[in-house]
């Protein structure tokens, strides 16, 4: 029987075990590339530890950096970013003290995003982040059988006839706005999200799957909204679609650029920034739920 470390935390209830690579090693022999088979083992609720999937908090590559993120949902898959869980290790590093500063640079498998941390009472709460640019280019998505960005565009996906912006956040993502979509109840919460969005997933117009955000307007530079992330099925929040519905909001006229943009999701509320050109920022919460050991047989 072997012992593993962890720390779970969670941005808006978007929530993952943290594996501290970057100070030793959760357990003897462990290494990040063993995440993917530890994900069914660790993230099931009810069972196990339950989460939306696992983060490795691991040594910089690039030495711009001060730490490098790998993120991996429940299924094991990994993705290159997730903008809640890139805000729980930015507070993991600076409440532990591992890296002491309020502006941190974390690379990821899409590039390095630099932090900005709010700290009260020597603890990390909140964080922004610098998202980088939504990229609305077919074969950057990537997303099959069109030649121009979809932007609030007619097609066939899961079987339904749609209205739905597609970008890339650094991960897939497909906007659709529930008063531009008959399919849809007007309310997300309304939507039978576990019968709808594995069929937006796994729709072969998106080779590497889809997260999928089911999207409210509800007032000014106001949103609410449902995401079914690929690989971990509905989440309370999900940084990257956050910033994608924001930018899908500013594309389509429902929101303002350059103006923050209140996102209500079911973890909570997060604050997203989208430029005319279509640079993202995402500020929100970050949250140390416990530390604690899993006895893997």
């Amino acid at each position: 029987m072997s012992k593993i470390a962890f720390t779970k935390m969670h941005g808006t209830g978007n929530d993952y075990i943290y594996l501290d690579f970057l100070t030793g090693s959760p357990s003897p022999g462990l290494t990040p590339d063993d995440i993917p088979a530890l994900c069914p083992v660790l993230a099931p609720r009810h069972t196990s530890v339950g989460a939306d999937g696992m983060v490795g908090i691991c040594p910089a590559r690039d030495p711009q950096a001060d730490a490098m993120m790998r993120m991996f949902n429940a299924d094991g898959s990994e993705s290159a970013m997730c903008g809640n869980a890139i805000r729980c290790v930015a507070k993991f590093l600076y409440d532990r003290g591992i890296v002491r500063k309020e502006r941190m640079v974390i690379e990821t498998l899409s590039g390095l995003k630099s932090l900005t941390l709010t700290a009260e009472g020597g603890v990390c709460i909140r964080a922004a982040v610098d998202m980088g640019h939504a990229v609305t280019d077919p074969e950057r998505v990537p997303v099959l059988g069109v030649d121009s960005p979809v932007i609030g565009r007619s097609c066939e996906i899961g079987g339904y006839s749609c209205r739905s912006t597609v970008l890339s956040m650094g991960n897939p993502h497909c906007v659709l706005f529930t008063d531009d979509n008959d399919f849809l109840p007007d309310d997300p919460d309304d939507i039978d999200l576990a019968a709808v969005g594995p069929k937006f997933e796994n729709d072969p117009r998106f080779p590497e799957r889809v997260n999928t955000e089911f999207v409210r307007a509800v007032g000014k530079n106001e949103l609410r909204m449902r995401v079914w992330e690929r690989g971990s099925g509905e989440t309370y929040a999900c940084g990257t679609g956050t910033c994608a519905a924001a930018a899908a909001a500013v594309l389509c006229g429902y929101c303002d650029a350059d103006e923050p943009i209140l996102v209500h999701l079911r973890g909570g509320g997060l604050t997203v920034i989208v430029g005319d050109d279509l640079h993202v920022t995402l500020e929100g919460p970050a949250v140390m739920v416990y530390d604690g050991v899993y006895y893997l047989n």
